[in-house]
């Protein structure tokens, strides 16, 4: 499907507060651009956390209240107590998962006629409830302003999932092209041994199982190399490299034990990061953005979810295998274990050798799976054109009320 474009000039702000680090920002950053660069619309940023931003877009400055980048006006969010009027308000303003835009603007939206729209974009979930609350509006309490809940997914009841219209064959040219990877990998610093060795990403939370996943990869019949983001899993990472000082291991570093080759990466810009799932046998990921970005990537991976109070992510990963995979099957009970959701508290050295064992050997039937399953996601149409089309939607009913 192409991308909706306006025929008239169409302003959008986003607001995004960081909270899982860069899944927030990652994700409402490659929103703002496809509106932006596909879509036409003059899109505004507001985000309270420049430095984590400046992590997956080189280009922010961290200095600066007030900057463009890519055509995208980025403002620092720094306070709830910033004044702002009619003239900062746009046509369209979406909350990111409900996180309380400033007073101020709520106020100046009222001063505006006709009303703007305002979206609440909610975070991913597979869970069956989001299909009947998705687009639901919710009035103002006070004020005569009207928010609607907009909600990502994996069926065409929902707003599908976010990609710009030129991924599929972005991924397909760079993975039919073998020097295009060796190019990409030896910027990378990869030398020809790890290029040619299993290649694994890393990307997970403090709290996940690397170590001893680490063991088990030391012990494996084939070479392996894994990429890793500084900062990421950083005690296993110090454990591996055997690092007594209790300093962090500095991007570029590099470390081989037994079969397997650790190599400690930059944070590299978003467009970076999908050629590095597209380059890597099988990727690990976290959170929202590159979960999502992951099930563009046609390579198996498994996901490390943003952990909540009383094991809530454990019904949401469960909600997301059901859909994904097969019940049971080694992608399932590695996920499981991953995110610490067996039945059985813990896994022994040998349970992560036998599950890795067992994910290995799936990997063709797995690999399989991804494609189909994204072509499943792209008859849903992709979450910026719907939102904009339900935005347009909304205006028109907006603009006959206001007459």
């Amino acid at each position: 499907m192409a991308p909706l474009r306006t025929n008239y000039p169409l302003t959008l702000t986003i607001f995004c507060k960081v909270v899982d680090n860069f899944g927030d920002i990652g994700i409402c950053w490659r929103l703002a651009r496809q509106l932006q660069h596909e879509c036409g619309v003059q899109v505004t940023l507001w985000v309270d956390d420049l430095l984590s931003f400046q992590r997956i877009c080189p280009d922010v400055r961290i200095d600066l209240e007030h900057q463009n980048i890519h055509g995208v006006a980025i403002r620092y969010w720094n306070t709830q107590e910033v004044v702002c009027t009619t003239d900062d308000i746009s046509d369209v303003t979406i909350e990111f998962f409900a996180c309380d835009i400033p007073p101020s603007y709520i106020d100046a939206m009222t001063q505006c006629e006709p009303r703007p729209v305002w979206l609440n974009l909610e975070g991913l979930t597979a869970e069956d409830w989001v299909e009947g609350c998705h687009t639901l509006p919710s009035p103002h309490p006070r004020l005569p302003l009207t928010k609607h809940f907009f909600f990502p997914g994996f069926t065409d009841k929902t707003g599908g999932l976010l990609h710009e219209s030129s991924l599929v064959a972005q991924r397909q040219a760079f993975q039919s092209d073998l020097l295009a990877q060796q190019n990409f990998l030896t910027s990378l610093s990869l030398t020809a041994t790890e290029q040619l060795a299993l290649k694994v990403s890393l990307f997970c939370y403090a709290q996940s199982p690397a170590s001893a996943l680490f063991d088990v990869w030391r012990q494996s019949d084939t070479a392996i190399t894994c990429l890793v983001p500084e900062g990421v899993a950083a005690q296993a990472v110090q454990d591996f490299f055997a690092n007594g000082s209790g300093e962090s291991i500095k991007a570029g570093a590099v470390c081989t034990r037994g079969a397997l080759t650790l190599r400690v990466l930059p944070f590299i810009a978003q467009p970076e990061y999908d050629k590095l799932l597209w380059a890597c046998d099988l990727n690990f990921v976290r959170g929202e953005d590159s979960f999502v970005r992951a099930q563009w990537a046609n390579k198996p991976f498994i996901w490390h979810i943003y952990p909540q109070d009383e094991n809530l992510h454990h019904k949401k990963l469960r909600a997301f295998l059901q859909r994904y995979a097969q019940h049971d099957d080694p992608l399932s009970r590695f996920s499981l274990a991953w995110n610490d959701a067996l039945s059985a508290s813990g896994c022994t050295e040998e349970d992560w050798s036998a599950l890795w064992m067992q994910l290995v050997g799936a990997t063709p039937e797995i690999t399989e799976n991804t494609v189909l399953w994204q072509q499943k996601m792209l008859k849903n149409g992709d979450l910026a054109t719907n939102l904009l089309r339900f935005t347009e939607m909304l205006r028109l009913e907006i603009q006959k009320k206001s007459v």
